[in-house]
């Protein structure tokens, strides 16, 4: 149903029209995982990845000043189960966002849509290669992790989606500075519950909530982009303790 909503649509402006995309091909991408057999599977790897990037970045997501930040990025920005009422919500709001949206926000939530959509299809595709090599997800290691991450056709991709958390969050960082933006929230929050549009509006206030209260989002976001790189790097040139990083990082 949504789908025909976002194809009808005019986008007049090359960010609608990237955002457009972007959630069409979002929204195929969700009918075919819903229908994986390996469905399942994707959310243990999900799982097991959001315990490894806290355990990883454990000073920071201790830290009282980015905790809330990061909270939130693992639990409603990286969180493929129990968000497809959010995301049809997207879907079905479309119209008016590129009718009354500016660009560069549209801009934005295409970026958050591309990231969402890129961890997907790289969750999937780890789970499709854990199991050709045999290994179940209830006793998903490092191990064998890492040895179907190497086995991975989409490296290219993986790079994109560091890039894009660092462009997404400093993107983000801009815009929940405009106290206009919390005031609109807060003055939305019943039209939306009217408009059965709470998933969504719950999202964006949390998001906004949690980057109003970091610390420094410039800071948080170079050393998880510079951490994660260095993962990737250890990864690929098998080393033996690659989630193990130096105390500079």
């Amino acid at each position: 149903m949504y789908r025909e909503r976002l194809i009808a649509t005019e986008a007049r402006s090359e960010s609608a029209r990237r955002l457009q995309q972007l959630l069409l091909d979002y929204h195929d991408f969700r009918q075919l995982k819903a229908h994986h057999p390996l469905l399942n599977a994707t959310f243990e790897v999900a799982n097991w990845q959001a315990g490894r990037l806290k355990e990883t970045h454990r000073d920071l997501y201790q830290h009282p000043g980015y905790h809330q930040g990061l909270e939130f990025l693992l639990t409603d920005l990286y969180a493929p189960a129990g968000m497809t009422r959010r995301d049809d919500n997207i879907d079905r709001v479309f119209p008016k966002m590129v009718k009354w949206l500016p660009d560069n926000l549209l801009n934005t939530f295409a970026g958050l849509v591309e990231l969402n959509l890129i961890t997907q299809r790289l969750d999937l595709e780890l789970a499709e290669l854990l199991h050709q090599q045999g290994a179940t997800n209830s006793v998903l290691t490092s191990e064998t992790y890492c040895a179907a991450y190497r086995e991975s056709r989409l490296q290219s991709q993986r790079e994109t989606q560091i890039t894009l958390v660092a462009d997404v969050g400093q993107q983000l960082d801009r815009y929940v500075r405009n106290r206009t933006l919390g005031w609109l929230l807060s003055m939305s929050r019943s039209p939306a519950e009217m408009a059965g549009l709470t998933d969504l509006h719950s999202f964006l206030h949390r998001g906004y909530s949690a980057f109003r209260k970091m610390d420094d989002v410039e800071l948080l976001i170079d050393r998880l982009v510079s951490r994660e790189q260095q993962v990737m790097r250890n990864i690929l040139s098998g080393h033996p303790a690659p989630f193990s990083l130096p105390d500079n990082l």
